[in-house]
């Protein structure tokens, strides 16, 4: 069979660099696997060459055994299933390994059942013996594609709700147009982030299912329709209307690259190895581009076109109802990209009153989350690495923007996401009960959005915004904490007294 090709290689790599417990890292390029050696004495240099199979091998900051195109991604692969992480995770200490003699190399070999043995210990120790039930493994996999970009979220978010203050109190007249320079400056570092988020997440996605990284990316920007305009739109297969760049959102990317990463990891099976440089990666792209603008990105906008007559009719019946409903529902809303339907209204709104009475209560599920943000900082104070992503998340939060904490705190964890968005529909209910509380001008949400206020109504958006916070956080307080999230962790991840 083909795949014992991959197998054996796998195997006789590790067999001449002292066993897996001699490496720390491993990742490939277009041909070659790469290994990050702990001694570098353990390595049989010629009798890597020897494998039939290997091309070459290069010494320089990494190992570099040479296996070609089209094998380089099947033996890499293999060699840290084996292991039991994923490509670029560091490997288990050597300790976790059967303890073998070094003195002679051949006593280095692991037989398949030792490595299978000791992979089930590895994974069994990562998962910390929690059942992974699908919806968890969905949760992990949320969260292993937006944890690293949490450190550009709180960075941009910063210099977002700094030109957010700045450009609110501009446009209320408390400082000079003089300013407008500065103000874009900060704008254009934001939208680096922002404007471009669907390519990271793509490119994180495809990491985490296991496809190529790039392709991620790729099919990240074919949901911003790059160079597709209003005269020439591409149209919504299921209503003929005009799709718009975005439409689809976060979570249409995210399920994209999974769709991808099957189709991907299937062809890489099937087409052989000379060609599947070549054809794996258009194919690929071309499947699942076409599958992401006439299925992904259409779905999302028929979904988006129901939701207009449910808006309108909820802010037609107004007050307290009407906030609360559009304060529960409107972060779901983002994910899946649909709030860009609220933007004409909010324009139309400003026309008509001179202000949008929408924009504040919206404003009140960013307030949620901050308020469930600080429940989980005290009900898992042991819990060192959650706690130092919610002390990074919540200044950003409490400004207005909402990513690092959904998508880093409450989203993963799952229960805490939806005790925030009740705190979003009880703030959302204070304002609409209060009723004449509007926004000026469109802008970010939060502390930053005051300024905007109209007609000096800003004392019940402050009340709101207190009861969003103290709703998220009775709610995820007393309903929302998961148990494993009050596990005790150290910085890194790692279980303490575990």
């Amino acid at each position: 069979m083909a795949e014992d090709k991959y197998v054996r290689l796998a195997h006789a790599i590790y067999d001449h660099v002292g066993g897996p417990q001699n490496i720390s890292k491993l990742i490939h390029c277009m041909t070659r696997v790469r290994m990050t050696i702990r001694d570098e004495s353990l390595v049989d240099m010629d009798g890597l060459k020897a494998i039939n199979g290997v091309m070459g091998v290069v010494q320089e900051d990494t190992l570099q055994v040479i296996v070609g195109p089209g094998t380089v991604d099947k033996v890499a692969a293999e060699m840290v299933k084996e292991v039991g992480v994923g490509l670029g995770e560091p490997f288990p200490d050597p300790e976790t390994f059967t303890s073998q003699p070094t003195a002679n190399k051949s006593e280095h070999q692991l037989d398949k059942e030792k490595v299978e043995a000791k992979a089930k210990k590895v994974h069994a120790k990562q998962k910390a013996k929690i059942k992974q039930t699908p919806m968890r493994k969905i949760l992990s996999a949320i969260s292993s594609i937006f944890i690293p970009l949490i450190p550009v979220f709180v960075g941009a978010g910063l210099i977002s709700g700094i030109a957010a203050i700045l450009s609110n109190m501009m446009v209320a007249g408390d400082i000079g147009k003089n300013w407008t320079d500065f103000i874009n400056v900060l704008k254009v570092i934001n939208g680096g982030l922002f404007s471009y988020l669907v390519i990271y997440v793509g490119i994180n996605s495809a990491t985490v299912f296991g496809a190529t990284a790039g392709l991620g990316g790729v099919i990240g920007a074919v949901t911003l329709l790059t160079g597709i305009t209003p005269e020439a739109p591409i149209h919504n297969i299921f209503n003929g209307q005009a799709l718009s760049a975005g439409q689809g959102g976060i979570i249409g990317v995210i399920f994209a690259v999974w769709v991808l990463s099957i189709v991907e990891k299937w062809l890489h099976k099937v087409i052989p190895d000379s060609i599947d440089i070549i054809l794996t990666p258009m194919i690929t792209l071309l499947v699942i581009g076409v599958f992401t603008i006439f299925l992904v990105m259409p779905i999302a906008g028929v979904i988006s076109t129901g939701l207009v007559g449910g808006i309108e009719w909820v802010l037609n019946v107004g007050g307290a109802f009407s906030g609360f409903v559009l304060g529960l529902f409107f972060l779901p809303m983002v994910m899946f990209g649909l709030h860009q339907i609220l933007t004409p209204i909010h324009i139309e709104m400003i026309n008509k009153l001179g202000f949008t009475p929408l924009l504040p209560i919206l404003a009140m599920a960013g307030a949620g989350q901050v308020g469930a943000a600080f429940a989980l900082w005290i009900r898992c104070r042991n819990n060192k690495e959650l706690s130092n992503l919610i002390k990074g998340a919540l200044p950003v939060g409490i400004l207005g923007i909402g990513e690092p904490l959904i998508y880093g705190v409450t989203l993963p964890l799952g229960r805490p996401f939806i005790t925030a968005c009740i705190g979003g529909g009880i703030g959302g209910a204070v304002i609409g009960g209060l009723g004449h509380i509007g926004a000026i001008a469109i802008g970010p949400s939060g502390v930053a959005l005051i300024p905007l206020i109209a007609n000096g109504h800003w004392l019940g958006y402050v009340i709101g915004l207190l009861a969003a916070y103290a709703g998220g956080f009775v709610a995820t307080y007393f309903f929302g904490i998961p148990k494993d999230a009050m596990v005790a962790k150290d910085k890194d991840g790692h279980l303490i007294n575990a």
